[in-house]
């Protein structure tokens, strides 16, 4: 099947059944090849479980080589949050298009995602009508707090990790989601990597791959 975005794949080894999905969600100029990096550890963890990284729907404004999920060349809050909108069906419908061909279901699915990529997994994931797996974030934060709280409809467990001397997306929006998420009765679990910037280091990572080996 060819889906609506275009893919990077990491399909398990020796041909073993699928019986869970990671969805990983790259972030501003990047492509899934990129963010398809962090199943190199994950997936001698997860040996019935394959790994989606797609590209952006749109090529980034400011990095042709690069893709986006949403334009952050006008900063005004509206116009971002309208773009979000926008993405957010694209990666529905990718997400339909997936959950067809490898016939699972929303819980046998983690969200993941980095920066904008997390921003998309976060609104994705709280959303749907039907809870996934996981949801898992990396330096990313809720795009309007608001407006997600007007549209959530499920619980999904949530994880997000962020550096502290994050200089791209400030570390505070981890406590802001936290916050936000703790008060919608979402299980929220969160961690402050010392002494990181904007990237995913090994810390996370590990961190990451214990907490969606529990939820999925």
């Amino acid at each position: 099947m060819t889906f609506c975005l275009e893919t990077t794949i990491i399909k398990p080894e020796k041909n073993k059944n699928i019986n869970n999905v990671v969805i990983l969600l790259h972030g501003y100029g990047g492509d899934g090849k990129d963010i398809s990096m962090l199943s190199l550890n994950w997936k001698r963890h997860m040996p019935n479980t394959i790994f989606i990284c797609p590209n952006g729907h749109e090529t980034c404004s400011i990095n042709p080589s690069g893709y986006q999920w949403f334009d952050l060349t006008n900063d005004d809050p509206n116009y971002i949050l309208n773009q979000s909108l926008i993405a957010e069906e694209k990666i529905n419908k990718f997400l339909d298009e997936v959950k067809e061909e490898y016939n699972v279901e929303n819980k046998q699915i983690c969200l993941s995602g980095f920066s904008q990529g997390c921003m998309m997994s976060i609104n994705v994931g709280l959303t749907a009508e039907q809870g996934f797996g996981c949801i898992v974030g990396f330096s990313g934060k809720i795009i309007d707090i608001k407006n997600l709280k007007s549209r959530r409809k499920n619980r999904t467990n949530t994880l997000l990790i962020h550096g502290d001397q994050d200089d791209i997306v400030s570390p505070t929006h981890l406590l802001e989601a936290k916050d936000f998420l703790i008060r919608e009765n979402v299980n929220i679990e969160t961690h402050l990597i010392e002494n990181c910037g904007h990237h995913i280091p090994v810390e996370a990572s590990s961190i990451a791959l214990k907490y969606i080996l529990k939820n999925i």
